[in-house]
């Protein structure tokens, strides 16, 4: 505690430090929440909690700006829980352990919970400032973000009555978000078939992929990084076509908006054939280690030999469907925007991959700015899919937020990006979910922007927040609370 104590501004960064104390995974947000309503309350401020986890705070304006239109500052509590292998950090209980590198602050092993700790701590420290101006508020702190949405989602209609809504939950501090794409999780799940190992003398193998980048799976989809499934995918094919491998296991990736970092296969070979094995191994992953040199310069791949086993093994049909299906699964990005230089339109992750004599389980995280397209893409991987024997569903479906560029929230923060910094900012759409476009479905003509720090390696370990962008972000916010309260 207190790493931060002595960064500006120190009532963010005191908040931040508070906050990562506390325990906040995706979907057990029971500690956090309690924290949330317990700085509300001690504040002797209005505050209650929804059924769904949301909770809502509210001060009233500074003295003289009770006329100006009510602003919602929102944020979401939870964060994605990623952590390097042998960090043996325990989400539930611990909170993040922080440091501080060069101009960053950084988490040791593990995600940082900057997205989006940050916004939750300027909230936090709005509500307990007694200097700033400002204009009545509202602060939404919403659950479940990064699984499903599912606190906006539920959010009632007429439970916050602000005009003009700020989500600190960008992670560039140039940009100003004013659209995003929906989302859709896709599921498919199955039983498979397996049979003795059909070879004398089986040994079992263990094929590992790990030390991939990773990152959002919406943010950085654009950036060519490996997926640890579709990788371990790619090389199992290859080497049963190759060395006639024989697949017992495939496990791989956890969370639907994290590119996947690591895989594990196991694997069986007869012993009279295994220098098939190794060759062939060491050829493919010498190809894989040089195709992303670039953008996954730490990916290795290993090979380790467990001895003679008895593991039973995917039946021949099976392994070949299962493999290529999940090999002929629309992935990465899909499409670009026609329109928007730069914007991926429509993406797909896949997420999560096990195999496994207990069943087949492929877990996909599906965007797009496109309603239709979104939607067309889930049936295009489902086809793909269902082909295998699995069984796909969809949950989870959240809309895009449609961009408008002309109004008045929108016009006041480029404006007062310019004054401030003598640059124009970047007023754009991102390809990540943001929970503006849910919130606007339940409070029709409600202006919203997106801002925030820079941050980077969000969703992975390498997760790090630039201490004097937290800093420009922070004035830049003030002064904007400030303009909207002498609005009439």
């Amino acid at each position: 505690m207190n790493t931060l104590a002595h960064l500006e501004p120190t009532s963010v960064w005191t908040a931040f430090e508070e906050l990562n104390a506390v325990p906040r995974p995706s979907k057990r947000e029971d500690q956090v929440q309690a924290f949330a309503v317990a700085v509300g309350e001690s504040l002797g401020l209005p505050t209650d909690k929804d059924a769904v986890g949301n909770v809502r705070i509210t001060k009233p304006a500074s003295p003289g700006m009770e006329n100006a239109p009510t602003v919602v500052i929102q944020a979401h509590l939870d964060m994605v829980c990623q952590q390097n292998e042998g960090t043996g950090h325990d989400f539930d209980r611990e909170g993040i352990a922080m440091y501080i590198d060069g101009g960053w602050v950084k988490a040791r092993g593990t995600t940082l919970g900057a997205d989006n700790g940050i916004g939750v701590a300027f909230a936090m420290a709005t509500l307990r400032s007694k200097d700033l101006i400002h204009p009545a508020i509202e602060v939404l702190f919403t659950s479940d973000e990064e699984t499903g949405m599912t606190g906006a989602l539920g959010l009632q209609p007429g439970w916050i009555q602000g005009k003009y809504l700020l989500n600190i939950d960008t992670e560039d501090d140039q940009e100003l978000t004013i659209g995003c794409a929906g989302g859709i999780d896709v599921t498919a799940l199955g039983q498979v078939a397996y049979r003795p190992a059909p070879v004398e003398d089986p040994l079992a193998y263990t094929v590992t992929l790990k030390g991939l980048t990773g990152g959002h799976s919406g943010m950085d989809i654009h950036l060519g990084r490996g997926n640890a499934n579709l990788l371990m995918v790619r090389l199992l094919r290859e080497l049963e076509r190759e060395a006639c491998v024989l697949v017992h296991r495939v496990e791989g990736g956890n969370l639907r908006n994290a590119i996947p970092r690591e895989c594990q296969a196991t694997v069986v070979m007869g012993a009279a054939h295994a220098h098939l094995l190794h060759t062939t191994f060491a050829r493919l992953s010498s190809e894989l280690t040089r195709e992303h040199a670039s953008t996954d310069p730490l990916m290795e791949c290993v090979l380790t030999e467990l001895g003679s086993t008895t593991l039973e093994v995917l039946a021949a049909g099976a392994q070949q469907a299962l493999l290529q299906a999940i090999s002929a699964c629309p992935a990465g990005i899909l499409r670009m925007n026609p329109d928007v230089p730069g914007l991926v339109q429509t993406s797909n992750n896949v997420a999560k991959l096990k195999i496994h004599p207990d069943g087949v389980e492929v877990l996909c995280l599906t965007r797009s700015s496109a309603e239709s397209e979104k939607m067309d893409a889930a049936h295009r991987i489902a086809g793909v899919l269902n082909l295998a024997g699995l069984t796909t569903t969809f949950a989870g479906s959240y809309p895009g937020w449609e961009p408008a560029p002309g109004g008045t929230l929108a016009s006041l923060m480029r404006e007062t990006y310019v004054d401030l910094f003598s640059e124009e900012p970047h007023v754009n759409a991102c390809h990540a979910g943001l929970e503006c476009g849910i919130i606007g479905e339940r409070c029709p003509g409600m202006e919203m922007i997106s801002f925030g720090p820079n941050i980077r390696g969000a969703h992975s370990p390498d997760e790090r927040v630039e201490i004097t962008s937290v800093q420009k972000s922070w004035t830049y916010f003030v002064e904007v609370l400030e303009r909207l309260a002498r609005l009439n």
